[in-house]
């Protein structure tokens, strides 16, 4: 089911890449816009990330914040390109049960600092579909053990050093657009594994790459 809902988002991720350049020969103009200008804003919103791990008896989602600034760059009317630096939390929940640590949960929180940089299209006068890939670099980890005695150990041998610093991957989504206030939802998909193979964070994540739903809304000038 992991591997089927993985598969499933990157298709999506393609379908929408494709339908982007039909539609683009089909619509130019959105509602109100009379000329070519560029656009700053602010945005911010939840992630709903997870990791798809091997050997972990179950996974669940984990609540994150996106938060950050964009520029919406067009090229022509109903055509732009939209970059984005933005503070984006994932991570995932992971239970494990074995014979020798017992049962317990792990709480992954890794916290990036990413860069998607997205072709917009207009579908219509306020409807949008958007995808391209992004980079991120990991600023911070927190990873904590909470056992099934409700005590909770925080893994300090594990910090940002011991997982690959920059990530990478695809995004692709949809948006809202009424004058300059846009609402959204976005799926990510990591193409870098998340651990350093032959270390405990390896061994932890087992091979795992970032995956994460983000919902937004967004103001621009």
């Amino acid at each position: 089911m992991k591997k089927l809902w993985c598969r499933s988002a990157v298709v999506l991720v393609a379908i929408m890449l494709c339908s982007s350049v039909t539609v683009f020969a089909q619509e130019k103009q959105t509602a109100g816009e009379s000329s070519l200008t560029a656009k700053l804003g602010v945005k911010g919103g939840i992630n709903l990330s997870n990791m798809f791990v091997d050997e972990i008896s179950d996974e669940n989602m984990k609540v994150g914040i996106n938060l950050g600034v964009f520029a919406k760059l067009p090229l022509t009317r109903g055509f732009s390109i939209q970059p984005e630096l933005l503070y984006s939390s994932k991570g995932a929940k992971e239970t494990y049960n074995n014979f020798i640590e017992g049962e317990g949960e792990y709480r992954f929180n890794l916290n990036y600092v990413e860069l998607p940089v997205l072709a917009v299209v207009n579908l219509g006068k306020n409807f949008n579909i958007h995808a391209g890939p992004y980079i991120a670099y990991l600023a911070s980890v927190n990873i904590k053990d909470m056992n099934d005695d409700g005590t909770i150990d925080e893994i300090a041998e594990l910090d940002a050093e011991n997982f690959n610093r920059f990530d990478y991957g695809l995004s692709g989504g949809l948006g809202v657009d009424i004058s300059n206030f846009s609402i959204g939802a976005r799926y990510n998909y990591g193409l870098r594994e998340i651990g350093k193979s032959g270390s405990l964070s390896g061994e932890l994540t087992r091979d795992s790459r970032n995956s994460a739903i983000s919902l937004y809304i967004g103001l621009g000038f």
